[in-house]
């Protein structure tokens, strides 16, 4: 297989470190200070689960026209994807499959969008991994588990090939029928901890001491649970009871991403977290008021 992966961070690092272990041939797309360093040191992982570290990448800054992949892990940030892919539609021919390790619903829409639901997969990663000011990639404890699925067929035989042999190697990367519902599910919980961490400036823990908090954090949940209905998701169990009860276990000063990059005063994904949130309610005719509030008041240094 001829694997393509779309960004060299935190999880399309991890997951090409891993399948540099296998007879694939794969090939890293990346830009700025991170391609120089890859292209001089190579990719480097620290792991819980075994260190790696790789040298001689295939590794580029664009694609050639005409180009085939069979897979294509697409990692970018939110803020990136509509570049990365018009990018992907415009060079590379064939039949490939689109693995959008982004956060949130938005990639998957705009795949179907582009390119029909039967061409589009949704991925879903549960990981904690950076590169840090060093260029080295660090996994941070032992969850490293990938869920991939097709939107529109129940079973995909590349796809499910592909994922069979990355378990064979120590990559969990999961087949699941119902991926839609993994990825709602994870941005019911998402859009309201992105969104009220980096609106209020406290941690999970925090937030949910306070009582006006909490309940905050609660609506926001529910909004994208109530939006989820109208993408035609159907959960077995609530997922924002769920939530709750799993947060209750989480780390008193976890906090989100999106939080530390506004400190560091990065870009944010909140348009395409809270943001999407708001655009789709309006275009079902719905309403999400804690999401407005979000988009509307978390002001940029």
């Amino acid at each position: 297989m001829k694997i393509l992966v779309y960004g060299v961070g935190g999880i399309g690092g991890y997951i090409g470190a891993l399948l540099k272990k296998t007879k694939f041939d794969i090939t890293f797309i990346c830009r700025g200070k991170r391609f120089d360093y890859l292209k001089s040191h190579g990719l480097s992982l620290q792991s819980i689960l075994g260190d790696l570290k790789f040298k001689n990448l295939d590794i580029r800054k664009e694609l050639n026209p005409g180009e085939k992949f069979d897979i294509i892990i697409n990692s970018v940030k939110l803020y990136d994807f509509d570049d990365v892919l018009e990018d992907l539609i415009k060079n590379v021919s064939g039949d490939f499959i689109i693995l959008p390790f982004q956060n949130g619903i938005y990639a998957e829409e705009k795949i179907k969008e582009n390119l029909g639901i039967s061409k589009t997969f949704g991925a879903v990663a549960q990981i904690s991994s950076y590169v840090d000011d060093k260029n080295t990639l660090k996994h941070i404890g032992k969850l490293a588990t990938f869920f991939v699925g097709p939107y529109s067929q129940r079973k995909n035989k590349r796809l499910e090939e592909f994922c069979k042999y990355c378990q064979e190697i120590g990559l969990d990367i999961r087949f699941k029928e119902n991926i839609k519902e993994k990825i709602w599910d994870k941005f019911i919980f998402l859009s309201a901890y992105s969104g009220i961490t980096t609106l209020t400036k406290k941690s999970i823990g925090e937030i949910f001491d306070d009582k006006n908090l909490r309940e905050k954090f609660i609506f926001a949940m529910n909004e994208t649970f109530n939006l989820s209905k109208y993408f035609g998701v159907k959960f077995k169990n609530n997922p924002v009871d769920f939530w709750i009860d799993k947060i209750s276990n989480m780390p008193y000063e976890m906090t989100s991403s999106m939080y530390l990059d506004y400190k560091k005063n990065k870009k944010l994904e909140l348009n395409w977290l809270s943001g999407s949130v708001v655009n789709f309610s309006k275009e079902k005719k719905i309403n999400s008021p804690t999401h407005a509030e979000i988009v509307k008041n978390i002001v940029f240094k």
